[in-house]
């Protein structure tokens, strides 16, 4: 009973001032309310790269042309042809976790249909493209392997370049020429939004790779190589032996840099989750900022309370209050506030950037941990900054607080 006596002389004192009781939590509601806004951002944010990341495929092993040192110059992926249609091969054939493979050669031109034309992406693949990035055709079936050995002119494409170029919804067994080589098309692929490095993955054109370098570009090299591990705990074994048998193909001696890049989806993710490390170590030391700031003011406020109510704290004393009551009633209505604060910085931060994905569409996502730190952090804030003010209330002097004006 006594625990419901404090509370409500906690409640009736911070209602005698209520614009100051409000501009003491707005310095805990806007500190909580900024830090769930941009967890939210942030953790909606992971959670999109991860599923693009999902999306690439699984288990996928890349491997890029250049990348390498040579004569003190530094190149970057894709700057020298040392890729070959023999090495995507021999990957397959020596390479024993390696499950499937997709030599790759592109570019970007403008194609045409009969309805129109578009500038677009042209990936020259195998006929296992598809399966190692797991993405499924809305209509049609891929190109097979003897239109690989063929040179067939047949062609895949993405749900935008199909929007753009046949506008009456129907696609397959159209031509789409690509450089003035007429191309059919044999299917349409389910669409897969924006890549990790925000490309639309639908504006694209996928034919084989021979078609590609041999009608389109006229080479007779690849750009890069995709695989497929057999498991993800195959990936760094399947890393390393790429890598030796790409070293033994190209002749490089143990003291030369390679000439490729190799890079794995595991790699990829590990990235992702050290820069969202990052961003969380960045949010901590936000939320402590903010709450140290509302903090003080709440500290601040009580000190001041105790000097306003010095006579009603020596009238209660000379009642029978003891210091440890005193002690505990100040401190409560500091906790009060912090936590009111704190409940409604939550509110307001969530319903924020709610409203803020409704306006923009940046993916959102609140998790229920953070929500349960700022809250237990913002009661923690009130028991700190609190106890100073509540401890010199109890300590005050009956006679001398009874005589102050």
């Amino acid at each position: 009973m006594k625990i419901f006596s404090i509370l409500r002389v906690a409640a009736r004192a911070l209602r005698r001032n209520k614009l100051r009781t409000i501009l003491t939590m707005l310095g805990l509601i806007i500190g909580v309310g900024a830090v769930i806004a941009t967890v939210s951002l942030g953790n909606g944010a992971k959670t999109q790269v991860e599923q693009q990341i999902a999306a690439f495929g699984e288990n996928v092993v890349l491997i890029f042309a250049g990348s390498f040192t040579q004569g003190g110059a530094h190149g970057g992926w894709n700057s020298a042809g040392t890729l070959m249609v023999e090495d995507a091969l021999d990957i397959e054939r020596q390479v024993p976790n390696v499950k499937l493979g997709s030599p790759e050669q592109r570019t970007s031109v403008q194609v045409a249909s009969s309805d129109g034309n578009w500038f677009t992406n042209i990936q020259g693949e195998g006929e296992d493209y598809l399966d190692i990035r797991q993405w499924a055709l809305a209509e049609g079936a891929m190109f097979t392997g003897a239109d690989v050995r063929t040179v067939a002119k047949v062609a895949v494409i993405g749900k935008t370049v199909a929007d753009k170029l046949y506008t009456d919804g129907d696609a397959l067994g159209k031509v789409l020429r690509i450089k003035g080589v007429p191309f059919v098309v044999v299917g349409v692929l389910v669409p897969k939004g924006l890549s990790l490095r925000g490309d639309d993955q639908d504006d694209v054109v996928i034919i084989p790779y021979t078609s590609c370098m041999k009608r389109l570009l006229g080479v007779t090299n690849l750009r890069a190589i995709t695989v497929q591990a057999s498991s993800r705990a195959a990936l760094a074994e399947v890393e390393r032996e790429v890598i030796a048998l790409l070293r033994q193909r190209h002749r490089i001696a143990p003291d030369h840099d390679d000439d490729f890049t190799v890079r794995t989806q595991e790699e990829i993710t590990q990235m992702v989750d050290k820069a969202s490390a990052t961003m969380r170590v960045l949010l901590a030391g936000v939320a402590l900022i903010s709450l140290m700031v509302g903090g003080i003011g709440i500290m601040n406020i009580m000190l001041v309370s105790v000097t306003e109510r010095t006579r009603e704290i020596g009238i209660r004393m000379a009642v029978g209050a003891h210091g440890k009551d005193i002690l505990m009633q100040f401190l409560t209505e500091a906790v009060t506030l912090s936590m009111v604060g704190g409940a409604l910085g939550i509110v307001f931060g969530a319903g924020g950037s709610k409203l803020l994905e409704f306006k923009t569409g940046w993916p959102v996502l609140t998790p229920l941990d953070w929500v349960c730190y700022a809250f237990l952090g913002s009661a923690m804030v009130g028991i700190f900054f609190g106890f100073y003010p509540a401890w010199k209330a109890s300590k005050l002097d009956p006679i001398e607080a009874l005589r102050y004006e």
